[in-house]
């Protein structure tokens, strides 16, 4: 039920998709996810699994790293036309394939990968756990994960400004400039529901993931998790 929900919203807003995540975000986006593939660089990986990959922003990021393949998968088609028109543009099509895939049943043999990435989607699984597992599946023993998720400020006052502008002022600009309010109702929701920090943090452990790890950035708005296959 959850997977028709967001599938029917992110191909609603596919459109407006790129322009509303920079324009809400006050294009920090771009920042956070240039940290998130700073975490891929000490591993040199030459193969990159971007899941639930949307229009593919972080999957263009990752094309930084030499020598990076990067296969980005999404259940939005109308998200992966989006992310195909920008691949044409910035002439990347030689490194980047975007293709229909759900994070929950990955298309891809055991191990094939050396990362696994996720930019702003785990909190869209509808089986969180299972897209964890997923992941651990496709990713080589010694490969990395690399997940950059919404969270929730703890300090005043930030804390109180951030859920101000995040359950008032966002739903009502994204909806008037997307023509859908529910989509930029579902975010702050799902945002809410999401079990960020240290309980994030043990399903990845759960999922077979070792040196699990959390950055917070931006006063708390966003935390890049990272966690390792055992090479044994």
């Amino acid at each position: 039920m959850r997977k028709q929900l967001v599938l029917s919203l992110f191909n609603a807003i596919a459109r407006r998709y790129d322009l509303l995540n920079h324009l809400l975000s006050g294009g920090v986006d771009h920042y956070w996810r240039r940290k998130a593939v700073a975490e891929l660089r000490a591993l040199r990986p030459s193969r990159i699994l971007d899941i639930a990959t949307g229009t593919g922003d972080l999957a263009i990021a990752a094309a930084s790293l030499d020598g990076a393949e990067i296969v980005g998968v999404d259940i939005a088609e109308e998200m992966l036309a989006r992310g195909r028109m920008k691949l044409q543009k910035k002439r990347m099509g030689g490194r980047i394939h975007l293709q229909s895939g759900d994070a929950e049943e990955l298309p891809f043999p055991a191990q094939w990968f050396d990362a696994a990435t996720v930019a702003f989607g785990v909190r869209n699984f509808e089986n969180l756990e299972r897209g964890l597992r997923e992941m651990h599946r496709v990713v080589r023993p010694g490969g990395m994960v690399v997940i950059l998720e919404f969270s929730r400020p703890g300090r005043f006052p930030f804390k109180q400004i951030y859920f101000f502008y995040f359950l008032k002022v966002l739903p009502l600009i994204g909806g008037r400039i997307s023509h859908n309010r529910e989509a930029y109702t579902y975010l702050p929701a799902s945002v809410l529901l999401f079990p960020e920090g240290d309980e994030f943090m043990a399903l990845l452990k759960a999922s077979g993931f070792e040196a699990v790890t959390q950055k917070r950035m931006t006063f708390g708005i966003a935390t890049l998790y990272t966690g390792r296959r055992s090479s044994a």
